[in-house]
């Protein structure tokens, strides 16, 4: 579900932080178990050939513009075009599909003689789909701005950048054009600053084409600098990531080529940091500390707990308790009035760049990714054990989705059964211990993606496939299910495409009127309690698209906004649904449907796990405050977040609970989550397999203020 990575850095005005039925079918379990799939078997091969995921260019852009590509995954999902008009102004249209979402604006820029804007114009749609109007004018030395989401002014003394919420990629490099002239940095509009870099240089070449391309490091956007290439001074040449990239048309070919460059410099900034902010000490000893004993759900007060290298060595009783220093005396921390967890779990991740400092900064010391690129995955995951990178342990799941136009953003797609269980087998040989089945798998091979799975030892869970329930997913053999959305369209079989955006808008407005008393939800239950499935309800994404209005700042983000970068504060007002006319209350009353079964699923027995699919470190903060707010006591969801996650993944053996020989993986709070499970953002320390990260040094690292 979610658009992410650093594919958002370079686009981070255009794609938020997280990306992405009638009445009830009664005795849905069976009939609706078994048709579709005996049908699907029969029909898939008459279906025709799937749409291309592909956008048409609009007929009127102009032939001499310049025309870019847009890849995700390394498939191509769109294009931009940049035009100089007989005015002279000049005009950015961008555009992608990312599973039926994605935005098409087109921007209108007058520029000063410097290359600042004085004016500039954006309309068309966001990623989510809502409408876009985005205004800005220097008239008279005064600055004019308004969007969708905010409106002001302000006069203007020094250069200044109007930063948009909604720009195209290319004019990324108008602002660091802007920041050159002006000395390396230029202020930011409504707020902030930007600075420029050059950092590397690199002649490229096709058959047909030569160019020497420069990289730049802009920072001021977001948590780390942003990276582009340019052939000019002022002229975008291309933004490349592992999860998407823009380049010109025909140089498709060189995204490795650049991507190589700019890794090594990536990669060297981040052995810096791995350098500076992970401490070593070898010997910890936290002293009259409150633990949380994740095994009973209660905190022991008065607890002296010793950490030796990477793996916890003891736990005693603070009364009375001496410590004589040998030679190699510990690194002491007074824990008094603190509380002491095992390691935190997020079980729904999509790593990237930044998410290592902000989940240990949150006490986040484990992650499930849920999709990612493979290579750049695997890589960040090795460098980060070898030390030359600051991050969380990673378990690893592999998404599996199906060929068409609402693909996933991976390169992972099947058609066949043939297809799908090499597919199964290659992770297993990577080392991954899940599959994740996405949205647009066929649902004829389904089953032959959990046979070949389970044969392999695997773990199954995903999305539910359009034309399926999640009911015919949890007979077929699905251990866990993604999203409490595919749980609510279970009850309204008549919403198929949960493929596309619907899976997302439908339950937005018919969640309200599900009755959680009705007999088939009672079913449901009594079914997922049978296969012991488990369940990743995400509850803060839904939360933040259901409840967020234009202008606002979403409820879970309220507590950290102002301690946010400017610029990534403002990107927290394009993370909700504008709801049809008539439709905002309803919207309002089924994410609170939401979290009344949430609560239901609790008291019924199910398993429920911690996890996001959005910002790292802060969102499985307010997923923690959510589940309470369903009715799980505090102590429970802290459970779910530590030691009951650990099970699942079978590593309980390591993790999980702070007991003797068990891995150093630790979190120190100031507070007592177990009363007031708000507590569990004030996090003090962070310990990751014996190593000591202090929060404020990568806060500060990140432009986060305490």
């Amino acid at each position: 579900m979610t658009a992410t990575s650093q594919f958002r850095n370079a686009l981070v005005s255009v794609l938020p932080n997280f990306i992405f039925p009638d009445s009830i079918f009664p005795d849905f379990i069976f009939p609706i178990f078994l048709f579709p799939i005996l049908l699907a078997s029969t029909l898939w091969s008459q279906q025709p050939a799937p749409q291309s995921a592909v956008p048409a260019l609009p007929a009127d852009i102009p032939s001499t513009a310049d025309r870019y590509s847009c890849v995700l995954m390394g498939n191509l999902a769109g294009q931009q075009a940049v035009w100089t008009a007989a005015d002279g102004t000049l005009h950015i249209f961008f555009q992608f599909n990312d599973r039926g979402r994605g935005p098409k604006t087109t921007s209108i820029i007058k520029l000063d003689p410097s290359g600042i804007p004085v004016s500039e114009v954006i309309t068309g749609n966001d990623y989510l789909k809502s409408p876009v109007t985005e205004n800005y004018s220097l008239e008279a030395g005064v600055a004019h701005w308004k969007n969708d989401d905010e409106q002001g002014e302000k006069k203007i003394l020094a250069p200044a950048y109007y930063s948009p919420l909604n720009r195209g990629p290319s004019e990324i490099a108008l602002l660091a054009h802007a920041a050159v002239k002006n000395g390396g940095k230029i202020a930011l509009l409504p707020e902030g600053e930007a600075r420029v870099q050059r950092v590397t240089e690199l002649d490229i070449e096709t058959a047909a084409h030569k160019k020497h391309v420069t990289l730049y490091a802009l920072t001021g956007l977001d948590f780390s600098p942003t990276y582009f290439w340019a052939e000019a001074a002022d002229k975008f040449f291309g933004s490349v990531d592992h999860w998407g990239s823009v380049v010109p048309e025909g140089w498709e070919a060189l995204i490795p080529t650049l991507l190589a460059a700019q890794s090594k410099i990536k990669e060297s900034r981040a052995a810096d940091l791995a350098a500076r902010l992970a401490h070593h000490p070898r010997r910890i000893l936290f002293q009259h500390a409150s633990v949380f004993d994740s095994e009973t759900g209660k905190v022991i007060p008065d607890q002296d707990v010793f950490v030796a290298d990477e793996r916890i060595a003891e736990v005693r009783s603070s009364a009375g308790a001496t410590y004589s220093c040998s030679a190699l005396c510990p690194e002491i921390i007074d824990a008094t009035h603190k509380t002491l967890l095992p390691g935190l779990w997020d079980m729904h991740a999509h790593v990237a760049d930044n998410d290592g400092l902000l989940n240990l900064a949150a006490g986040v010391t484990t992650v499930r990714d849920l999709a990612n690129d493979t290579d750049s995955l695997l890589a960040r995951r090795q460098r980060i054990i070898d030390g030359k990178e600051i991050g969380t342990r990673i378990v690893l799941a592999g998404i599996i989705d199906g060929r068409g136009p609402y693909q996933g953003p991976t390169k992972v797609l099947v058609s066949t059964e043939a297809e799908a269980r090499a597919a199964v087998d290659h992770y297993k040989h990577l080392g991954y211990v899940q599959i994740k089945i996405y949205s647009s798998v066929p649902p004829a091979i389904v089953p032959a993606i959990i046979d070949e799975a389970h044969k392999n030892g695997l773990r199954v869970s995903g999305h539910i496939p359009a034309e399926m329930t999640a009911a015919q997913c949890v007979e077929l053999g699905y251990d866990e299910i993604q999203h409490i959305n595919f749980l609510i369209l279970n009850f309204f079989p008549n919403v198929k495409d949960t493929n596309t955006s619907a899976r997302l808008t439908a339950p937005a407005k018919l969640a309200a009127g599900l009755d959680l008393t009705s007999p088939q939800v009672q079913s449901f239950l009594k079914l997922l309690e049978d296969h012991h499935t488990k369940l990743d309800l995400t509850l803060s994404i839904f939360e933040d698209m259901y409840l967020n209005r234009a202008g606002h700042i979403p409820v879970g983000d309220q507590p950290i906004a102002n301690r946010l970068p400017a610029q990534v504060r403002r990107n927290l007002l394009l993370t909700g649904l504008t709801p049809p006319p008539g439709m905002d209350e309803t919207y309002r009353r089924s994410f609170a449907k939401m979290v009344e079964f949430a609560g239901l699923l609790y008291r019924s027995g199910i398993p429920i796990e911690a996890g996001t699919d959005s910002m790292a470190g802060f969102a499985l903060h307010r997923e923690l405050e959510l589940d309470v707010q369903a009715g799980i006591p505090p102590s429970q969801v802290l459970e779910n977040a530590t030691l009951n996650a650990a099970r699942i993944m079978s590593l309980d053996k390591d993790l999980g609970s702070i007991t003797p020989g068990k891995l150093a993986d630790l979190v120190l709070v100031d507070g007592d989550p177990t009363t007031n499970i708000s507590d569990i953002r004030k996090t003090v320390l962070t310990v990751k397999d014996g190593v000591l990260y202090r929060p404020a040094e990568l806060y500060a690292e990140l432009g986060v203020t305490p």
